[in-house]
């Protein structure tokens, strides 16, 4: 019966001050890959046209090393602020496209020529565009 109880009242526990809605994720992974000098940053709210995830944040970089820095910067500080690390990582061997699964967001950091061979925006085209702030530091 104690099992029980406890058990209950873990599940009614309200969630903890980090986390984050799925918006709340998405923007400020597109601010921490901002802050690494990404690139035409984009949002798409997939939530609607697919059961994936709920949101995408698409970033260019312009070499292996800043895709892998801007993917390690946003791991490490999503990690800190959120306390969350990503479900996988995908490509980091070739770090021409790295793929950060968040479960609910997944972050596609990509060079130039991969992003425009594969135009994830155009093949999401459905998807809703979500508004990236600036903030400046």
């Amino acid at each position: 019966m104690k099992d029980q109880q406890t058990m209950q009242s873990t599940l009614l526990t309200p969630p903890n001050q980090y986390q984050k809605t799925s918006q709340e994720l998405a923007l400020t992974i597109a601010q921490l890959a901002d802050d690494r000098k990404g690139d035409n940053i984009v949002i798409l709210r997939v939530a609607e046209v697919s059961y994936i995830a709920d949101y995408f944040v698409i970033v260019t970089g312009f070499s292996r090393i800043q895709v892998r820095a801007i993917q390690g910067w946003i791991e490490e500080e999503v990690e800190k602020l959120c306390q969350r690390l990503p479900i996988r990582t995908e490509g980091q061997a070739d770090s021409s496209w790295i793929l950060q699964d968040y479960g609910d967001v997944m972050v596609h950091i990509m060079l130039p020529q991969e992003r425009e061979f594969y135009n994830l925006e155009a093949f999401w085209g459905h998807a809703e565009r979500i508004e990236i702030i600036a903030v400046d530091s």
